[in-house]
């Protein structure tokens, strides 16, 4: 498998080292690190200040009420932009769609939603 550089246009291999997989829930982590062998995988604050050409964010909730922590947590824009600025080359987002469907009930959680919106009308999806 190959990724093209996104600055160079250079191609390299796609090695395990090349990814990172970040997700704001421990539980998760190690859910994902028992089937996903020789992928760095952690939370957003454990990679703070790293990169990698390639980020897959999983959200690791089916809809922000079933978020554990709310979606405050879930939605946190400091969380999202730490995650999205790790990727080099590729940043992949993985969750339900349900996501981009939040029930807002204040200004606050609408606030909260809007990164997420605005990623998903800019994202390629498949």
């Amino acid at each position: 498998m190959c990724i093209g550089m996104m600055k160079k246009n250079n191609k390299h291999v796609l090695k395990p080292e090349n990814i990172k997989i970040i997700t704001p829930y421990n539980s998760n982590v190690f859910e994902m690190q028992k089937r996903i062998p020789n992928i760095a995988i952690g939370t957003v604050d454990k990679f703070q200040g790293q990169e990698a050409p390639v980020v897959i964010y999983s959200l690791a909730s089916s809809s922000p009420e079933d978020a554990p922590r709310g979606m405050e947590f879930l939605y946190s824009p400091n969380r999202l932009n730490v995650a999205v600025s790790r990727a080099r080359a590729m940043f992949i987002m993985v969750g339900n769609p349900r996501i981009f469907e939040p029930d807002c009930k204040s200004p606050e959680q609408i606030k909260l939603a809007n990164s997420f919106c605005r990623f998903i009308e800019l994202a390629e999806t498949k």
